[in-house]
């Protein structure tokens, strides 16, 4: 059975993840539910997972007994599925979640596992509004039906004078679903050098970023290797990765820095990409 990982979770990866175990996993009753370390309550055996949702990079497993599992996967965590007596690919003491359930007309039945991350929590379903992480989040990108309008006016709410666009299309309270391949290759896209300052960019450019961050995003919700440039090869990418080599339009060597507080690597071309000034 086909394992669910991603070296680069962003949006589009939480949301394909979300279709796997909904093919795998929904309205089918639980025989398995290991939550370690995760106090109790925890779903009960016998209830059938309800429904499951991406919001951002955020996942939710619905219970029918109310109680939903909250995971977020950063830069460690995966979903795998497996049949239950299938060797898992990673050590079970990284299993952060186990979750069977009984099998469709008669089969075997399927485990999903959650290894490595760092984020795993059990919610009432009642308190998901009250969430002191996800009733902050903003438009979700990877949703066709997107009010890009209110991300584009948070973009400008959320970012103080000297915030950079780079660092503004990783806040979640923003618009979520954008990670550092996104934001590299948008921001190639539109020209934007990725210290350029939100205050530099236009009101008008501002939603054409969050348009392009939609449209990419929504284009490989499909699976197969995370592509940007548009009629090439499935996993090219404008810059992202890519430091050191050749410009995909002017043939500028791709540079790689660090941006932020948390100092993550963003890619750029120094020769399509310029700094505008606030």
């Amino acid at each position: 059975m086909r394992q669910y990982v991603s070296p680069m979770p962003e949006g589009d990866t939480i949301h394909r993840t979300a279709a796997a175990l909904r093919r795998a996993l929904l309205e089918r009753p639980l025989t398995r539910v290991e939550l370690p370390r995760i106090p109790l309550p925890h779903p009960a055996i016998g209830a059938t997972i309800a429904r499951i949702e991406a919001r951002g990079k955020h996942l939710l497993v619905h219970a029918s007994d109310g109680l939903v599992v909250h995971t977020h996967q950063r830069m460690t965590g995966a979903w795998h599925l497996y049949r239950p007596r299938e060797r898992w690919r990673k050590s079970p003491r990284a299993a952060r979640v186990v979750l069977g359930v009984e099998g469709g007309g008669g089969g075997a039945g399927v485990v999903a596992v959650c290894f490595a991350a760092p984020v795993v929590a059990v919610l009432a379903a009642e308190d998901l509004a009250r969430h002191p992480t996800l009733r902050r989040l903003g438009p979700d990108l990877c949703d066709p039906q997107v009010d890009l309008d209110a991300a584009a006016e948070r973009l400008g709410r959320f970012s103080p004078p000297d915030r950079t666009i780079g660092e503004a299309l990783l806040d979640q309270r923003i618009a979520c679903g954008v990670g550092n391949v996104y934001r590299s290759d948008v921001l190639f896209l539109h020209g934007l050098a990725p210290d350029t300052p939100v205050a530099a960019v236009s009101k008008h450019q501002r939603r054409a970023v969050l348009a392009t961050a939609s449209d990419l995003l929504r284009a490989n919700l499909d699976g197969g290797d995370r592509t940007t440039v548009d009629g090439a090869p499935a996993g090219s990418l404008w810059v992202y990765g890519r430091g050191g080599e050749p410009c995909r339009r002017c043939g500028t060597p791709i540079l790689r820095s660090v941006l932020g507080e948390q100092a993550r690597s963003v890619y750029h071309c120094p020769a399509c990409q310029r700094r505008a000034a606030a």
